[in-house]
């Protein structure tokens, strides 16, 4: 019987190495499995390889890992926001190492991981710092850049549901990078809100089918939701804000 679900989130980071290169869902919140990453900062593996569009919000998820300093390098396309003070002491102190990625460059690697593609030309970052030391080509009558996939060792990202095959739906934007982070990895592990029978997935809403998923733990339903439905704002810890007339 197949069965990828695993009973707590310490069993689901379990496993992973000092000096792992490690994947992590999310745009900003939106997506950020902060469960899995408190369990990583508790697993204790350091040397990692970050892979997230943001540099980490706040000082939780991401920001915690990095606080933690469990991490040596960064990539991403999105360093610096106005809550991104965990980086930017990090990296002005010289604890961190950033590779800077363009954000459609950084999807586009991700994805061609997990398809198998070796590299491709784009035009993004031509004539720029970000193109130096890279092979560049003339196409037709413009210049692009050659690019090469991002290959890791573990993906951690949140979807909204899962059956114990591992299927995944995703709740709205949520989504972002997750389907091409699990294609993309060498085990992908997953948290859920809840983990529903074989059967309750409507098949056409299934975004990512378990054949990229190996692990999956539920963690329970997101502090901004109540019953599926989003109930309000968060602060900058994930907690929702009070709502006049209504938590008062």
């Amino acid at each position: 019987m197949i069965d990828k679900t695993v009973p707590n989130v310490a069993a689901a980071v379990a496993g992973i190495a000092d000096g792992a290169t490690v994947m992590i869902g999310g745009f900003g919140r939106a997506g950020q499995p902060v469960e899995l990453i408190d369990a990583l900062i508790a697993h204790g593996a350091r040397d990692l390889t970050v892979v997230n569009n943001n540099a980490g919000n706040g000082d939780t998820g991401l920001a915690a890992l990095l606080k933690a300093g469990q991490v040596r390098k960064m990539i991403c396309s999105f360093p610096r926001q106005s809550d991104s003070w965990v980086f930017d002491t990090l990296y002005r102190e010289g604890k961190v190492e950033l590779e800077l990625v363009p954000q459609g460059n950084l999807a586009e690697r991700i994805r061609a991981a997990g398809a198998g593609i070796g590299g491709f030309f784009t035009p993004t970052g031509y004539g720029t710092q970000l193109a130096e030391g890279k092979e560049t080509r003339r196409i037709g009558d413009r210049d692009y850049v050659l690019e090469y996939p991002i290959h890791v060792d573990v993906a951690l990202i949140s979807a909204f549901r899962a059956d114990r095959w591992g299927n995944l739906v995703y709740r709205e934007t949520a989504r972002n990078f997750g389907p091409i982070m699990a294609a993309a990895a060498k085990t992908t592990v997953v948290q859920v809100d809840e983990i529903v029978p074989l059967g309750d997935l409507d098949p056409e809403a299934v975004i990512t089918p378990g054949l990229y998923v190996d692990r999956v733990v539920a963690v329970g339903e997101r502090p901004w939701l109540r019953d599926g439905v989003f109930a309000g704002g968060v602060n900058i810890e994930g907690r929702p804000l009070a709502r006049e007339g209504v938590d008062a």
